[in-house]
């Protein structure tokens, strides 16, 4: 059974082992999906809910919004990505010069588990018609990161700095899409 004070005080014991250590929390943790949304909550609206933060350690409960798209992007910390509902849809990505390209992906289901090292640039999609959630356990702050973090523009794939709070609006202004196509029930 998932316990949100028990995963945040177990990661906090285990940030310092490393991602490894970290990995075999979230796969434990959302090989009970279920566990995890009754203790999360069901989603009501998209957007990145921080469990816990601190300089070393921050854990995310992320809701993407559903046929949601973010940018490539990297974190300057090493992530591991666990999901519990849904599908996330990553791609790879190497740089080239000015711009970056595709290198890879990773398509993940409830129960998978993606570890990112501190230089990988990804981007992530939600390809199905419903919010996905996913635990995402960062190794040090994520709003805050002690070196710089970057994103690079979906169309050009031009590096430019990022800015947390233009991606928390993004999962807004994807649910508000979303929103407007339904048909009233």
């Amino acid at each position: 059974m998932f316990d949100k004070d028990r995963f945040i005080h177990d990661c906090m014991n285990a940030v310092a082992e490393g991602q490894g250590a970290i990995r075999e929390l979230v796969a434990e943790a959302v090989s009970d999906s279920a566990a995890v949304m009754s203790a999360l909550g069901e989603p009501q609206h998209a957007g990145l809910t921080p469990i816990y933060r601190s300089p070393d350690l921050t854990i995310i409960n992320f809701v993407w919004a559903p046929c949601m798209s973010l940018m490539p992007h990297n974190h300057q910390m090493f992530s591991v990505v666990g999901i519990y509902s849904g599908r996330e849809d990553n791609v790879f990505w190497k740089r080239t010069g000015a711009t970056i390209e595709a290198a890879g992906a990773k398509s993940l289901g409830v129960g998978d588990i993606a570890t990112l090292g501190r230089d990988i640039i990804h981007s992530v999609l939600n390809p199905i018609q419903k919010m996905t959630c996913a635990i995402h356990v960062y190794g040090g702050d994520f709003f805050n990161p002690a070196d710089p973090r970057s994103a690079w523009d979906h169309e050009t794939l031009i590096e430019q700095p990022w800015d947390v709070d233009r991606v928390k609006s993004l999962f807004q202004e994807a649910e508000a899409r979303f929103n407007a196509t339904r048909k009233p029930d």
